[in-house]
C-alpha cells in the first residue's frame, strides 16, 4: 500500500481554498499511484473554528465540501478531518471527525475520543466524543484511524470484564484488540518550542508499544494565535521515524507501507529552541496578515531591544516596503535611543518618521495643572508619555491603515510593566510569549548572517525612558532572575512555596508572584499574542480579574 502525507496551511472557513489545496494534492496523489492520502484534523474548516461551529450553515458548508471532494476519491482514498453531525438525541450536536473517502463517496467517518480541554482547547464546548471503535478495511489492510488525542492520551474509556475482574481500555488498547495492521492519526496540534520533541517521543512510543507504524499528520501555518509547526512523519512498528516532514512549511510525501522499515529520513537532530521561536514568529506574523487581508505593519522605534526585533521580524514576514517604523522621542530619550533606532532602521531597509512628544507633554501637564495641584510627578507622568505615544501610533494606524505591532515581551506582561493604552496598544503582540532573556537571543540568532539590531541596542541596559536615567532593574528583579521564576510559576504552574525551596530569593518570588496575580486585568486587555509556548496569556491561561489568592 502506497500512503501520502500531506501538511497543509488552513484558513478558517475558507472552504473554497481549502477543498482547492486538498483536490490538488489528491490528485498529484492519484498520478503517483498513492493508495491513501492523509491530510490534518479538521482540515477541511481549519483549525480551530471555536464557535462557528454553533452556526448550522458553517456545519453543512463543512459537510458539503467534503461531500464534494468524496468525488474526486476514485481510485484513490483520502483521510481528511471535519466536524459531523451526531445523528443521537442525547450528547452535542457534532463530532470532531476523520472522514475516509474512496469510490467518490464517504465510506466510513470515525470519531475523536478524547476531547482536550485545558490550554488553549475546549472541544468539550463543541463535540461529542466517540464511544465506539471500528478499524477501516481498504485494500486488504485493516486501518485504525485516530485524532490527536486519542493518540497521545492513555486514559481509560471504557469499562471491561474478564472473568469477573473489572479493567480499563484506552482508546489505543481498545483499538489494538481489533488487530490493525497500521494507524493513521491526523492532527491539529499547536506549536510551541518543545512540543517537537514530546510530539516524537509520544508518536515513537505507542508506535513501538502497539508494534504497529504510525502516519501521523499535522497541519503548518497559524491562525490568530495558534501557530502550526507540521512535523508530520511515519513511524516503523519499531518505534523508528523513518519518514518526517519539514517544520512550518507546506508539504508532500508518499512512501510505501511495506518499506517503511528500509526508508531513512536522514539524520533527526535536535532543534535550537530560538531557531524555532524564530520561524514560528515569522509565520504567526504572515499568516495574521494574510489571512486577514492586512498588509502593512507600523510600530514605534525606541531604539530598544524588543522593538528592533519586533520590527526584523515584521519585515522578514511581511517585507520592508510593508513595515514603517515611527521613532517618538521625548525630553528623557537618550542620543543613543535615537541613533540606533536610525541605525536598525537603515539595517532592516525600512522607512520611518520621527514625532517628538516632548511639546504634547507639556500640553498634556500644563491641562492637568489645575487638576492635579500641587502633587508630586509620579507613575501618572510616565504613563501619560506613553499613552501619547500609543495615541500617535494609533492615528497613523488609522489614517494609513497599517496594523500597530505591539512590542512588548512574556516578561514585561507578566508583572504588569506596561501601560494601559500607552505601549499596550496593538492589533498583534509578536513577543507577548517570549521572555527578556529569550529575546536577547533572538536578536543575537538574527544578527547570525549579519547586523540586523545594533549591537548598541543589545548590549546596554534595558530602559523605558520615561524618567531620568531609568533602568527596568530599578523596578524589576534582574531579568536572569526574574524570567526563571516566572517560567516557573506560569509556565509550571508551581507554588510560590516550592519556588522559593528550589533557592530563589523570598522576596523576589514574593514580590514577582504579588505583580503578575495583580496585573491580570492589564493582561485581560492586551492584543492577542503570538503563542510560542506551552502557556501563553490569553486563550491558554484564564485567571479571574478580582481574584484574591496569594498562596
Amino acid at each position: 500500500m502506497k500512503l501520502a502525507l500531506v501538511q497543509l496551511n488552513y484558513h478558517i472557513g475558507n472552504f473554497s481554498e481549502n477543498s482547492k489545496k486538498i483536490i490538488e494534492q489528491i490528485e498529484k496523489a492519484k498520478e503517483r499511484g498513492v493508495d491513501v492520502v492523509v491530510f490534518s484534523e479538521l482540515a477541511i474548516c481549519g483549525y480551530p473554528p471555536l464557535d462557528l461551529l454553533t452556526r448550522q450553515e458553517f456545519v453543512e458548508a463543512s459537510i458539503q465540501a467534503i461531500e464534494g471532494i468524496a468525488g474526486c476519491c476514485q481510485g484513490i482514498a483520502a483521510v481528511i478531518g471535519g466536524p459531523s453531525l451526531n445523528p443521537h438525541s442525547r450528547g452535542k450536536q457534532l463530532y470532531n471527525s476523520a472522514w475516509f473517502l474512496a469510490d467518490g463517496r464517504v465510506k466510513e467517518i470515525i470519531h475523536k475520543t478524547l476531547l482536550p480541554n485545558y490550554d488553549v482547547f475546549d472541544e468539550y464546548r463543541y463535540f461529542q466524543p466517540n464511544e465506539a471503535f471500528k478499524v477501516v478495511n481498504y485494500k486488504g489492510h485493516r486501518i485504525a484511524i485516530t485524532i490527536c488525542e486519542d493518540l497521545w492520551d492513555d486514559q481509560p474509556v471504557e469499562a471491561e470484564f474478564s472473568r469477573n475482574k473489572l479493567y480499563t481500555l484506552s482508546p489505543m488498547q481498545k483499538l489494538a484488540t481489533l488487530k490493525p495492521d497500521f494507524m493513521i492519526n491526523i492532527a491539529a496540534s499547536p506549536f510551541s518550542y518543545y512540543q517537537e520533541n514530546v510530539r516524537k517521543q509520544v508518536v515513537c512510543k505507542k508506535a513501538a508499544a502497539y508494534h504497529m507504524p504510525v502516519v501521523y499528520v499535522n497541519q503548518v501555518g497559524a491562525n490568530t494565535e495558534l501557530i502550526f509547526d507540521g512535523g508530520s512523519m511515519m513511524v516503523n512498528s519499531e518505534g523508528n521515524i523513518t519518514q518526517k516532514l519539514p517544520r512550518f512549511e507546506e508539504a508532500y510525501r508518499d512512501l510505501e507501507l511495506e518499506k517503511v522499515d528500509e526508508v531513512s529520513s536522514g539524520q533527526l537532530s535536535e532543534s535550537d529552541p530560538i531557531a524555532l521561536i524564530h520561524e514560528g514568529l515569522v509565520v504567526g506574523i504572515r499568516d495574521y496578515f494574510r489571512k486577514s487581508g492586512l498588509r502593512k505593519a507600523v510600530l514605534g522605534l525606541s531604539g530598544g531591544i524588543d522593538s528592533a526585533v519586533t520590527a526584523a521580524l515584521a519585515v522578514e514576514a511581511l517585507g520592508a516596503e510593508n513595515v514603517h517604523g515611527v521613532l517618538l522621542p521625548s525630553q528623557y530619550s537618550t542620543g543613543h535611543s535615537i541613533t540606533d533606532a536610525e541605525q536598525l532602521a537603515r539595517n532592516l531597509g525600512i522607512q520611518t518618521h520621527t514625532v517628538p512628544i516632548r511639546d504634547i507633554y507639556e500640553k498634556v501637564e500644563e491641562a492637568m495643572k489645575p487638576v492635579f495641584g500641587d502633587r508630586a510627578p509620579d507613575v501618572t507622568e510616565e504613563n501619560i508619555q506613553a499613552r501619547i505615544r500609543g495615541l500617535l501610533l494609533m492615528a497613523y494606524s488609522n489614517k494609513f491603515g497599517h496594523i500597530l505591532l505591539n512590542t512588548s515581551n512574556k516578561s514585561e506582561a507578566a508583572v504588569g510593566y506596561g501601560t494601559l493604552y500607552g505601549d499596550m496598544n496593538g492589533g498583534l503582540s509578536v513577543l507577548g510569549d517570549v521572555y527578556k532573556t529569550e529575546v536577547f537571543k533572538l536578536a543575537r540568532y538574527l544578527n547570525k548572517d549579519g547586523e540586523m539590531v545594533p549591537e548598541n541596542t543589545i548590549i546596554k541596559p534595558p530602559s523605558a525612558e520615561l524618567r531620568p536615567d531609568q533602568k527596568d532593574s530599578d523596578s524589576l528583579p534582574d531579568y536572569d532572575i526574574l524570567d526563571k521564576v516566572l517560567f516557573r510559576y506560569i509556565e509550571l504552574n508551581r507554588s510560590p512555596r516550592s519556588i522559593i525551596e528550589e533557592g530563589f530569593p523570598e522576596e523576589v518570588v514574593n514580590k514577582t508572584v504579588r505583580m503578575v496575580n495583580f496585573n491580570e486585568y492589564k493582561r485581560f486587555q492586551a492584543p492577542p499574542i503570538l503563542r510560542v509556548s506551552g502557556k501563553a496569556f490569553g486563550v491558554g491561561r484564564r485567571m479571574p480579574l478580582v481574584a484574591r489568592y496569594e498562596k
